[in-house]
């Protein structure tokens, strides 16, 4: 071997000795990982199983903590939403609005909640509309939320849960599900 090669042979030694093997490994490996849970079927499709259970108990409670603890602060410990609810406040934003029967919740389908309480109300309207609920993607599970919606619809009066069941049987229909 000539003297270059051997150069190059201690470059290349020095190289492979230190971190970097295992750097380039590990950022190939989060690349590759990565990849397969953004590019994996159906990763950005619409939930087509969600359905609110509002009349099972072990969802019900698990939905009344969660709610105590993430929701109750701005929406009320009553679901009885801030003063002025349909008012806007001196930032040009809405206060947070009930969730008992005298609010507009039980006016929406159960995927319509889900989504604003999983993406927040500033995703779904868009074209910079402001709110102070933040979206819950990265701070409940997907079950969590739908039990917290349970929890909520669970305390609406018969007459008000029936007509929202109609509503999602013919949100369901429309969209043949």
């Amino acid at each position: 071997m000539n003297k270059d090669g051997d150069k190059d042979v201690k470059l290349l030694g020095r190289w492979m000795g230190g971190p970097w093997p295992y750097v380039g490994l590990f950022g190939f490996l989060l690349f590759t990982l990565g990849g397969m849970l953004i590019f994996r079927p159906g990763a950005w499709s619409e939930r087509t199983d969600l359905a609110l259970l509002a009349d099972n108990p072990r969802v019900v409670a698990l939905g009344e903590n969660i709610y105590a603890r993430a929701c109750a602060s701005c929406h009320g410990e009553d679901l009885e939403g801030q003063a002025n609810w349909r008012e806007r406040l001196p930032n040009g934003r809405l206060p947070a609005p009930p969730h008992d029967e005298t609010g507009h919740t039980w006016h929406h389908p159960d995927e319509v909640l889900f989504r604003l309480t999983k993406d927040g109300p500033a995703a779904m309207a868009g074209g910079g509309y402001e709110s102070d609920m933040p979206a819950y993607a990265d701070i409940l599970s997907d079950a969590e939320i739908i039990a917290v919606l349970s929890y909520i619809k669970s305390t609406w009066p018969e007459e008000i849960r029936t007509r929202h069941d109609q509503m999602n049987a013919r949100v369901e229909a429309t969209n043949g599900r």
